[in-house]
């Protein structure tokens, strides 16, 4: 009795300070209608080939079915020299699954709030944007979409080294002070002015005439700063306080080593340009890590418990455990395309099935052709892929370090794994 006594002690007192555990539920897959030895001599089958080709060393799906977890296992190690095997609880960075993991609900939250307006110009939000003539009129709406017409990136990390390689000393030094405060690696700092800099860059850029869907992340770099404008709170604070905390979240955030997490970080890229090293545990985004690794782009790292709990808030369109923490309809209509008549797949910030998806073979579609229409998701750089079916009830988070020891590997891609992967759980069920 003493020891239940004690723990409910424990479980009150972690509560009050924000830090119990949201548990996911855990099944069979034959429990809730899937064949059992087909999933799993399929996936098995399928990251094997991606690590036998090079495409990752190693890698896991988590994959569940209405809010239960039906699928959960790692493959490979963290590196090819076989030492660290991944583990379930592994901490990944997410690269622009931040996107939507990130400034996304924060953006959904303000509109459903009537601080943000889709259909206002964005200019109106965002002052410098008032005396731009190509960016004055464009509207959230159209950006979320990635229908403004704006260029798709800037590497900024060009303003910071010289032609030869070595870095500017204005811009980054090799210890902290009252200019240069914010990390961009171990033993590396960025000039405090730069992030205005970059800003400046971004407002100057140039806007293409022409609405047509073409892929931009440039505005996720300023919808922090843009967050914490309109909420008055530091924006990591919002993102803890108003989904990652209600949700059970708890390694979901930015710069994961001032956490000291117990869980192990898996590596990215060998950086032979700017860090010199082996980036762990940092943000492999060049352009996250020069605005000191908190990015609306990029800078996210997470396990991939925490991510399913992110996607079944969004699969079940703003509600958790009973309780309505955004409209349903205000989520509804982030996940819903808004171009369609311009061939133009995308929701607001959410990536989407191509609109002939159904109709294509395996190897074109994307994600799997069995998808529904209403499903969306968004992937990441580093090789993470998070997917969610509100139709077919079905979660799908892939996790990889697919850029390890270069981003030329490109595998992933070319053998079309992750949609393969997907394919299966909508094959299983049923059979």
């Amino acid at each position: 009795m003493s020891r239940i006594i004690l723990s409910l002690f424990f479980f009150v007192i972690l509560t009050k300070v924000g830090l119990a555990q949201r548990e996911l539920i855990h099944a069979y897959p034959s429990k809730l209608g899937f064949d059992e030895d087909f999933i799993n001599q399929k996936v098995d089958s399928i990251m094997e080939m991606g690590i036998d080709s090079l495409a990752f060393p190693g890698a896991q799906l988590l994959v569940a079915k209405n809010d239960t977890i039906i699928f959960h296992k790692a493959y490979g190690f963290h590196t090819y020299d076989s030492i660290q095997p991944v583990a379930l609880n592994d901490m990944y960075d997410l690269a622009s699954v931040t996107k939507i993991s990130g400034p996304l609900p924060a953006l959904i939250k303000l509109v459903d709030e009537g601080k943000l307006d889709l259909d206002k110009p964005f200019s109106t939000y965002w002052k410098p944007w008032k005396k731009r003539k190509d960016k004055k009129d464009l509207t959230l709406r159209e950006i979320l979409a990635h229908q403004a017409g704006l260029i798709p990136y800037i590497v900024f990390l060009q303003k910071v080294l010289r032609k030869n390689g070595k870095i500017k000393k204005r811009f980054v030094h090799l210890s902290s002070n009252k200019r240069f405060q914010g990390q961009v690696y171990d033993g590396l700092y960025i000039n405090n002015r730069f992030e205005r800099k970059m800003n400046r860059i971004i407002n100057r850029s140039k806007v293409s005439g022409e609405k047509k869907y073409k892929y931009s992340g440039l505005t996720f770099l300023i919808f922090p700063s843009l967050i914490e404008q309109l909420t008055g709170t530091d924006y990591q604070t919002y993102l803890d306080e108003n989904f990652y905390q209600p949700l059970g979240c708890h390694t979901l955030g930015y710069l994961p080593k001032e956490n000291h997490y117990v869980n192990a970080i898996v590596p990215t890229e060998v950086d032979s340009l700017f860090r010199k090293t082996l980036v762990k545990g940092w943000v492999h985004d060049e352009n996250a890590s020069l605005k000191g690794g908190v990015s609306g782009n990029a800078g996210l790292f997470g396990t991939a418990d925490d991510l399913a709990k992110l996607m079944l808030f969004y699969q079940n369109f703003g509600n958790v455990d009973g309780q309505q923490l955004i409209s349903a309809k205000t989520v509804k209509e982030f996940t819903e395309v808004q171009y369609p008549e311009n061939e133009n797949r995308r929701g607001l910030g959410f990536d989407k099935p191509l609109l002939d998806n159904p109709e294509l073979p395996l190897e074109e579609a994307y994600p799997s052709p069995l998808a529904s229409p209403k499903s969306f998701g968004h992937s990441g750089f580093t090789g993470t892929f998070v997917w969610a079916d509100p139709e077919k009830k079905l979660t799908f988070i892939f996790l990889s370090n697919r850029v390890y020891p270069s981003r030329d590997h490109r595998q992933l891609y070319g053998l079309n794994i992750r949609t393969a992967l997907q394919d299966v759980f909508y094959q299983a069920e049923g059979l």
